[in-house]
């Protein structure tokens, strides 16, 4: 019989399928099974099948100036129940622990009065927002929706790698592969007890709902959107579509007596709740870039007043800052008499004049990052880099220590995945999303699990062209059933094309490609 495993090549990298070549662990026995019989001809026949419902549905990503149906492979990634568990914990400690240091840092800022944090590092934080300060969100939640990216280092332990607590993007693509790999290949979740994925909207709608302004029984939920020239135009019109809500740009929104109002064909009505997919720095033009053309002038004094929930709340960057990626375990301590569940990657603070030398010396070593990079952008892995790229490096780390951090370089785990006709070790992270609603924390089951398609490639960012993979979690005990979420998939409007409407459509479509920077980062 067949084996398309016969010719895998396991890896230095812990690889998340197998204990040793032909040997799955058991998470992965019943999808082994399945798999192992087919052709590679079979494969490679449901992994267009794939892309072509991907087209269809209008999943696509933007990558390298065109739109492409987003990479899914067919072998999904698998959680068992004790890991979940686990990452579940970790991920609520860390969401916690951000939320209070956000409010500690836009109130009375104890923290940086205790000293745990230094004020220097707070200041020249291009994420921190005076204009958040005042601004108190009724529940008490600014983080609505996170990120937390995990990667399992060659021990096969989880690590944080970062945290999105901004506007994270990718949780469109989760539910859509799962669609996709149950319409595709059925088969292999006839054995397996699979969490569902479809809860997110209504959990995310709820809330969203909870956040509005204190006395509105019956709020105005909407999503924000730059625009269709955005990278994750799609997953906005799917979270608005499942969610029933209205889908709007800043165009959509007027803004007068401190309280905000959408243009509708019978008036305008009062907006309660914005769930914005736009950047701090587009949102009001009022208070931060004058020339935003895509977002609402007066939501931010809307939101001061009490009369508008901005979710997630503005300054929430200040903690995706990698300078303060490093404090959080810390900051667990620090608000939660705990310690993290989940440690980071070993990292150096580089506005340390004696850790900057020792890291300069050790440029070949050491993973440098910027500490405002998103989407895999600036990253420079010292080991694989020529001395040219190491040379500018060390120029723009004298020049701007506070600008970068260095991390222990760790070899991200491997799954196998089709590339081609053949199955190969590649690179993977994961990313859970976690909704706050103010009275728990809850994480959708699996997450994103992103992949470095390239050979021996690190970086996962769909941006840089990474794929992704279905993430499984399995119940304990008794199955859970994996159901197709009964809505009609999104049809995507075609892009008008504001460049042909003169010098005002021409700033639209260039800002929506802008914003694309942060939102481009799943």
């Amino acid at each position: 019989m067949a084996d398309i495993f016969d010719s895998y090549p396991m890896s230095a990298a812990w690889d998340e399928m197998f204990v040793r070549p032909g040997v799955p662990r058991p998470a992965y026995e019943s999808v082994f099974a399945t798999i192992q019989p087919l052709a590679t001809s079979d494969l490679r026949f449901r992994a267009d099948q794939l892309a072509r419902v991907f087209t269809d549905r209008g999943v696509t990503f933007a990558y390298a100036g065109e739109e492409r149906p987003f990479p899914l492979d067919l072998i999904p990634r698998i959680i068992d129940a004790h890991e979940w568990d686990l990452l579940t914990r970790a991920v609520r400690q860390r969401v916690l622990a951000l939320e209070a240091f956000l409010a500690d840092l836009y109130g009375t800022a104890q923290v940086l009065k205790d000293g745990l944090v230094p004020k220097k590092v707070i200041y020249t934080s291009a994420h921190f927002r005076r204009e958040a300060y005042g601004i108190n969100p009724p529940n008490g939640v600014r983080v609505q929706v996170s990120g937390v990216d995990l990667v399992r280092d060659e021990l096969g332990r989880f690590r944080v790698l970062e945290d999105n607590l901004r506007i994270p993007s990718g949780v469109s693509y989760v539910i859509e592969n799962r669609r996709a790999m149950i319409q595709t290949m059925p088969v292999l979740f006839a054995e397996a007890p699979v969490y569902p994925v479809d809860d997110y909207p209504a959990r995310l709608l709820a809330a969203l709902r909870k956040a509005a302004p204190d006395g509105v029984t019956d709020p105005c939920v909407v999503v924000l959107t730059p625009g269709v020239y955005n990278a994750a135009y799609f997953e906005h019109a799917l979270l608005a579509r499942l969610m029933g809500v209205e889908l709007v740009e800043g165009r959509d929104l007027r803004c007068h007596g401190n309280r905000v109002y959408m243009r509708t064909t019978q008036g305008e009505q009062p907006v309660h709740v914005v769930y914005r997919r736009v950047d701090d720095d587009f949102i009001d033009p009022l208070h931060f870039r004058p020339d935003s053309v895509i977002g609402a002038p007066g939501i931010v004094n809307a939101a001061r007043a009490g009369n508008v929930t901005l979710a997630n709340a503005i300054g929430n960057g200040v903690a995706d800052d990698k300078l303060i990626y490093t404090y959080v375990p810390d900051l667990i301590r620090y608000y939660l008499h705990e310690e993290p569940l989940i440690d980071n990657v070993e990292t150096y603070r580089l506005d340390d004049p004696e850790v900057l030398q020792d890291v300069l010396q050790r440029l070949d070593e050491l993973v440098l990052k910027p500490v405002e990079g998103s989407g895999g952008k600036g990253i420079v892995i010292g080991p694989r880099a020529d001395e040219r790229t190491l040379c500018t490096l060390r120029e723009a780390v004298e020049k701007d220590p506070r600008g970068w951090i260095a991390q222990r370089p760790v070899l991200l785990s491997t799954s196998p995945t089709l590339v081609g006709d053949r199955v190969a070790p590649r690179h993977i992270d994961l990313r859970p999303f976690a909704v706050n609603d103010g009275d728990d924390v809850w994480l959708l089951p699996g997450g994103l699990t992103r992949v470095a398609l390239p050979e021996g490639a690190l970086v996962v960012n769909s941006s840089q062209g990474g794929g992704s993979k279905d993430t499984w979690v399995l119940a304990a005990s008794s199955p859970a059933p994996a159901v197709v979420p009964a809505v009609a998939p999104v049809a995507v409007p075609a892009a008008p094309d504001f460049r042909d409407v003169g010098p005002a459509g021409a700033a639209i479509a260039a800002q929506q490609q802008q914003q694309q920077q942060q939102e481009g980062t799943c």
